[in-house]
């Protein structure tokens, strides 16, 4: 079992940055990728961005590529999300998420089998 807690939203005016951590523990070396997702109300859940165990691929949704950027640190087993120049649009409950099977596609949520509770980001205008 893969356990996922995430922490850092809150709320930010446009053009703000917000930086989310998701901190994992359980079966850790099991997990094949790492992603995050977001869901607005009344919207789909949708892949954000995505990274690899061995931090060699990077995956991202057009919408937040140049803005956003997913990183890791092994040794504490966090993954990030660093969201620069953020607009209204990325408002949104943000999740963490994880996969052991590949193929772990960004675009298919049901791929990812852990998921945390979920942080909050608002972005005013």
């Amino acid at each position: 079992q893969v356990q996922l807690v995430e922490s850092g939203g809150g709320s930010v005016q446009a053009g703000g940055s917000l930086r989310l951590s998701c901190a994992a523990s359980g079966d850790t070396d099991s997990i094949l990728y790492r992603g995050w997702f977001r869901q607005a109300p009344g919207e789909k859940r949708e892949g954000v961005a995505s990274i690899y165990r061995a931090g060699t691929k990077t995956y991202y949704v057009d919408s937040v590529k140049g803005r956003f950027t997913i990183s890791q640190d092994d040794a504490k087993n966090t993954v990030y999300l660093q969201m620069n120049s953020l607009k209204p649009e990325d408002t949104a409950m943000y999740y963490c998420a994880a996969c052991r099977s590949f193929p772990c596609r960004l675009s298919v949520t049901s791929e990812f089998g852990y998921w945390g509770q979920g942080t909050q980001v608002t972005v005013s205008s």
